[in-house]
């Protein structure tokens, strides 16, 4: 009789689902879509953009600077001065040096403020930076 329970045992033993390689699994998808998203850091707010017949798309990888028609300037979802720009660029270039400026510009927003944040860019040390536009 000990016998007899002694082999029910190891036979239930038997019949369990080992987790251990389905986890590994899981994360190694979870390192995998880490890995291959790109993150987009957007302006914070939605600006009717001037259209162009020129526009061209550009990939995903980009700082994005947002001015409303109230003439104030967003960056990473929050608002800044002018004058904190070049500080915030050189935030987001240092985490992705390989980024480029896009500002998203409101159509009817004040084109000095516009001058002075292309300004503050450049200053950051940044010469790729474009203008947001839709295409006509």
């Amino acid at each position: 009789m000990a016998r007899r329970r002694r082999l029910n045992l190891a036979e239930e033993d038997d019949n369990e689902i080992n987790m251990t390689p389905m986890l590994d699994i899981v994360f190694i998808m979870l390192i995998f879509f880490i890995v291959t998203t790109s993150f987009i850091k957007p302006s914070g707010i939605t600006v009717d953009q001037p259209t162009a017949q020129t526009a061209e798309s550009r990939d995903a990888n980009n700082i994005l600077i947002g001015i409303n028609p109230a003439g104030e300037v967003w960056i990473d979802k929050r608002s800044v001065d002018v004058r904190a720009v070049r500080a915030n660029v050189e935030r987001l270039r240092a985490e992705n040096p390989d980024s480029a400026v896009i500002i998203q510009a409101d159509e009817k927003a004040p084109s000095g403020l516009l001058v002075r944040v292309m300004d503050q860019v450049r200053l950051a040390g940044v010469d790729d930076m474009a203008i947001a536009a839709d295409p006509e």
